[in-house]
């Protein structure tokens, strides 16, 4: 068996990185190494499913405590290769540690390792897809192209030949695994181990399928169609039941686990399910009030501001906002206001601003009247 990598190494962090950090790490991670952008080396299908594996396991936090305790001993029971459990001397898991003190799990007595033929489930699949604002905002179907594990369909997951089967493993009785004893100076210590006769499959195949080489699964290219809803934000996911790797001897297919990235919007931008977008309006706008023209998901809307309105007023615009994920209610739509100074005036241009100001009496601004007045109160001016 191949020396796997570290995990953390493969994902480019550090052991102690929090969820977040694993999350973005593994979308960078996934999208420099998507076969997809390299279809001329296929090297990159066995890194994409190194990254995709070091993701399934740090990503879920008993997962990850088992690994770091344990390393890949702690999360694949047929990692270790000929030092067993992490060089602990030719212990295969915990089950045989176990068994070396108490002769076993269940009761003491006998083990509790399950049939290498027994119906095992697909491992889940990750991918992300990037997506517009507004077709988050509104739903979409997209197509996405993916990397799975698929029943071969020359052999039907059999890994054998047409016209053959494969065989019980005669070493092991088709268990997979065989208990071996050694004398230590404490007494006779017994290890169950992967049987080396079938690498711990339980079957040999001794006319192997042409096209999978025995395994009775394939790695496929294939598109999935999926529904993404109205109203999914930035960094959620969408779980499609069955659309992972095929299941083992029979067993269910995992999942596949789509990562949605949103682009970011030129006007708005999104507070769960609430919409903010600035409008500008001219200095006269604003002073005399006036019907303008607000940009919402849904289309351009006409909104009346007042008479006064000061830079810097928030306006809501009720329902205005994003759909809920699978419920009727919307957000609302939030607008504000800035008053836009006009610049490069021509003389004339100012002339009449400062005629129009010297009109101007304190009446005319409040806020200007009120705070110099307290400042009088204040020092007694």
């Amino acid at each position: 068996m191949a020396e796997k990598r570290d995990y953390y190494e493969v994902l480019g962090i550090q052991k102690g990185a929090s969820e977040e950090e694993i999350k973005k790490a593994f979308r960078k991670k996934a999208r420099e190494n998507h076969p997809d952008l390299h279809p001329d080396d296929p090297s990159y299908v066995e890194k994409f499913q190194e990254i995709n594996e070091a993701n399934e396991v740090l990503s879920d936090p008993e997962k990850r405590a088992k690994y770091d305790q344990f390393g890949h001993a702690g999360v694949d029971p047929n990692y270790g290769g000929a030092d067993g459990f992490g060089g602990m001397g030719g212990f295969g898991d915990m089950s045989d540690i176990l068994e070396s003190i108490f002769g076993g799990i269940g009761g003491f007595g006998g083990t509790s390792r399950s049939n290498a033929n027994a119906p095992r489930r697909g491992s889940d699949i990750q991918e992300s897809v990037t997506i517009n604002f507004m077709d988050a905002c509104n739903g979409k179907k997209q197509e996405i192209k993916l990397f799975r594990m698929a029943v071969c369909e020359s052999c039907h997951g059999t890994g054998a030949d047409s016209g053959t089967t494969a065989e019980i493993c005669p070493d092991c009785q088709g268990r997979g695994s065989v208990k071996t004893t050694q004398r230590t100076p404490f007494g006779a210590i017994s290890s169950t181990k992967p049987c080396p006769h079938c690498g711990g499959k339980g079957k040999i195949v001794k006319n192997p399928c042409a096209k999978c080489r025995g395994v009775g699964r394939l790695r496929v290219q294939k598109t999935v169609t999926v529904d993404i809803p109205a109203g999914i934000d930035d960094g959620q996911t969408i779980r499609l039941s069955g659309q992972g790797d095929c299941g083992i001897n029979g067993g269910p297919a995992g999942d596949l686990l789509l990562g949605i990235n949103v682009r970011n919007h030129p006007i708005f931008t999104r507070e769960g399910y609430d919409i903010h977008c600035d409008i500008p309006v001219t200095y006269m706008e604003a002073v005399l009030g006036a019907d303008i023209t607000v940009p919402t998901i849904d289309g351009d809307v006409r909104y009346n501001i007042g008479e006064g309105t000061q830079n810097g007023t928030v306006f809501r615009l009720k329902g205005k906002g994003v759909k809920k994920v699978n419920r009727a209610e919307r957000g609302n739509q939030y607008v504000k206001i800035y008053v836009e100074v006009p610049k490069n005036l021509s003389k004339k241009q100012k002339d009449l601003l400062r005629a129009y100001e010297a009109s101007l009496t304190d009446k005319n601004y409040s806020k200007r009247q009120s705070f110099f007045e307290k400042i009088k109160e204040k020092f007694d001016f």
